[in-house]
């Protein structure tokens, strides 16, 4: 039987500006899917571009390479992960004028 672990990092958070999930120890997982719930976006040509990012000891970040399409209008969204050591967590960057957007985070862990 394979493990599984589902778990909501952000809820409905407002970001105005750059931002970082809570980060998630899953050095037991060899697969990882970041969940994206865009429920609301405002502003000028507002932008959200999001990337995984990893830690030796989940204080200090390395972006992984993987992420999204630049995210420009609300819906569901992922990125997925692999080959990760113990920490990960989502790293966001909003764009445009007067950007404001609200979303949802949930990481779902397999081995």
């Amino acid at each position: 039987m394979r493990n599984f672990q589902a778990s909501a990092v952000e809820r409905r958070i407002t970001i105005e500006k750059d931002f970082a999930s809570q980060p998630m120890e899953a050095g037991w997982a060899s697969e990882a899917i970041f969940f994206i719930w865009v429920e609301e976006m405002e502003g000028g040509d507002t932008m959200l571009q999001a990337s995984v990012q990893i830690s030796p000891d989940g204080i200090n970040w390395i972006d992984e390479g993987s992420c999204s399409p630049g995210i420009r209008q609300p819906g569901y969204y992922f990125v997925r992960a692999s080959q990760f050591g113990n920490w990960l967590r989502l790293n966001g960057i909003v764009t445009g004028t007067n950007a404001r957007v609200k979303l949802s985070i949930h990481l779902h862990l397999k081995e």
